[in-house]
């Protein structure tokens, strides 16, 4: 688990990592990339079947690779699989160890509700939280059908400390939450790429956050004033907490409204 510089929460934790998603913008591809690599040889050796993984598009470590290839180090392990979605289970018990109260970032270098995460994976990492109550964690996705699904299966965990986000960057980007959901969901608004019109829909959510691309990407859309004081506004008229991330700074010109749904 490490320290973040995410505004809203206090840590990120990975025990999953990867995305098959393929966006633009993504900043957590461009780490992966830089702290991947694996030597297959050592694979072979440790019957980790690295063309058939990627087939797959998965893997699953019980170990760090850096650990159990003992002499023969990779470099790079922090990622060794890059950005194919990683099991690390050797991380489950983070939450366990700090003792701390802490908002953590569940899968800040993943989308673990992506259609190419079992099921399986996502049950040992609500487990894990479990185990760590005095924490709170959010979760976030560009497939919010999968909230639905683990839903209607049973298998959504709807805990006061548990947060389930949805990512949207326009007004045509799917990130709806059933209703049945009667949980803590919230709004990403991340990076705001296009206006939004929302009005009293709002409602259905209890935190919404709003943020810019970061990053130094060419072409990069730049979110307008106007885009983000409509958000603010809607959100005012049905009570739900807003939160403007620091990158807004700049556009909105005036004190960022940063608040939460647990403090408000």
């Amino acid at each position: 688990m490490n320290k973040t510089d995410i505004d809203w929460a206090d840590a990120t934790w990975n025990p999953i990592s990867g995305c098959l998603n393929g966006c633009e913008y993504c900043y957590a591809r461009g780490i992966a990339r830089r702290f991947e690599g694996y030597n297959a040889d050592v694979c072979d050796d440790m019957g980790i079947d690295c063309v058939s993984h990627k087939v797959l598009g998965r893997h699953d470590l019980t170990e760090p690779l850096y650990r159990l290839t003992k002499q023969r180090e990779i470099a790079k392990a922090s990622y060794p699989f890059g950005f194919l979605p990683t099991f690390h289970r050797y991380r489950l018990d983070e939450p366990a160890k700090i003792k701390k109260p802490q908002t953590i970032f569940v899968g800040s270098m993943a989308d673990m509700f992506g259609e190419w995460v079992p099921d399986e994976w996502i049950q040992e990492v609500f487990k894990a939280c479990e185990a760590a109550p005095w924490h709170r964690y959010l979760f976030l996705t560009k497939n919010p059908s999968r909230y639905n699904a683990l839903h209607e299966a049973r298998k959504l965990p709807l805990y006061d400390n548990f947060y389930f986000g949805g990512t949207r960057t326009g007004q045509d980007s799917d990130s709806v939450i059933s209703a049945s959901v009667n949980g803590n969901v919230f709004l990403s608004l991340e990076p705001l790429v296009a206006p939004i019109e929302y009005g009293n829909a709002f409602r259905f959510w209890n935190w919404v956050i709003i943020g810019a691309e970061t990053g130094n990407r060419k072409g990069k859309t730049i979110p307008k004033r106007e885009w983000i004081a409509d958000i603010v506004a809607a959100c005012e008229a049905e009570n739900v907490p807003v939160f403007l991330k620091n990158n807004l700074a700049k556009i909105w010109g005036e004190p960022l409204i940063q608040q939460f749904p647990w403090s408000t």
